[in-house]
Formats: C-alpha cells, structure tokens, sequence
C-alpha cells in the first residue's frame, strides 16, 4: 500500500477527474430519498485517508457519518485530517461489521477492485446493501475491466500520458497498489453480482477510462 500521507496525492495523478470524484459521490446521495433527510446516517466503506468524508461534512454537516477501513494507518491519516470527534471510525470491514438496515446511503470508492471475483466481491456487496435501510442508495467507484476494442491500445497509452503530464512521479512499490493484484471485472458482470447482492440495476455516473461510477439502490 503506498505511504498514507502520499496516497491522494497519486490516485490524483493516476485517475482522470478523481479530485472531484468526492465531491460528485457526496452530492448524489444527498439527493437520495433517505441520505437528503437531515441526520441521516451515512456509511463510508472503505473511507481511506478520508477524501469523501471532508466532502460530507462540507456538504452535509448534519449526516451521521460512519467510516470503516481494515487499514489502521489509513484511519489514523483520516483521523488527523477530520479530528477524531463527529465521525464514528471502526477498522474493520462492511462485512464483519454485520449491520444490517442502519444505513439510510453509502460511499464505497476504489474498493471493490482489490477484491477476488471468488465469493469476496459478492460478499462485500450483499454486506453493504444489508447494512443499507430499503431504498437506500451506494455510490460505487472502481476500475473496471475493458470492453474489447481495436482501440484499447490507444486507450492504455493515452493513460499513461495522463500520468506523465500529471507529473505522477511515484516508485513502482508505491504505484502497485493501484496497478497491481487488481480483480476488475465488466460491467455485465457487476449487474448480476449486484443483482444477487440485493441491489437493482446499476446507473453510470461517472467514467473517467476504465475508472467507473454507480449509484446502486437496496431493493426494498
């Protein structure tokens, strides 16, 4: 995993459009039906060195913010960053967490790609649309796996374009978590694990190369 402290700093340079990609999670679910109420509690799997948590409490001040990640350094940079009061922090895992209906929308971004497509990725999704109240709504981001196309190439070099005029300077140690053991899968794929999961079909926000965003709705 790359140094906590250098960790946004990368995936800035790495992810076309994700300094803004916190801002756009957290405006979505504030239009959901149960997130707008005020109070509303709001789960952040997988919260990081806490990018989508300085977003809410700008945007939503009133949410009743949960952040969960199974790194503890990765908690204690967000921790520094948003002071330890007015967010109730756990590491941990959606999973072992086992809540179920508490939940009234959820934030989960660049997580499930780091995930096995062997069971995991299932049990993450059907762990965090039970913990979601009916009707409840998950922002999802992640790496997908490319459609096939005669341009993919072209695709793949412009990323790495990206990267140099970004001025990404990162060693390969510190760049293989964003490159390296990744299980992304396609879009059809997600639709039938969300699917069994207890969500209903998926809606594209966000798109950035094979970077992807859902808005995701627990079936009541």
């Amino acid at each position: 995993m790359a140094a906590p402290q250098g960790y946004d700093l990368i995936v800035q340079r790495l992810i076309p459009g994700y300094a803004s990609l916190a801002r756009l999670a957290v405006a979505l679910l504030s239009t959901s039906p149960l997130a707008s109420l005020p109070g509303a509690a709001v789960l952040v799997a997988g919260c990081g060195t806490g990018a989508e948590l300085v977003e809410a409490r700008s945007q939503r001040p009133d949410w009743q913010l949960s952040a969960i990640d199974p790194s503890a350094e990765m908690l204690d940079v967000a921790k520094a960053r948003l002071g330890g009061e007015g967010i109730g922090w756990q590491q941990t895992t959606v999973e072992a967490m086992g809540v179920s209906d508490r939940f009234a929308g959820a934030l989960s971004v660049l997580v499930l790609q780091s995930l096995p497509d062997d069971g995991t990725k299932l049990a993450f999704l059907t762990a965090l649309a039970r913990s979601l109240r009916p009707g409840g709504q998950l922002v999802l981001v992640d790496l997908m796996a490319p459609e096939r196309s005669p341009l993919l190439g072209q695709v793949e070099a412009a990323w790495l374009g990206f990267q140099r005029a970004s001025g990404l300077e990162a060693s390969e140690a510190e760049l293989a978590p964003f490159t390296q053991g990744l299980y992304p899968i396609g879009e059809a794929r997600l639709a039938a694990l969300v699917e069994a999961a207890g969500f209903g079909d998926p809606a594209r926000i966000f798109q950035a190369l094979n970077y992807e965003g859902f808005l995701l709705q627990r079936r009541a």
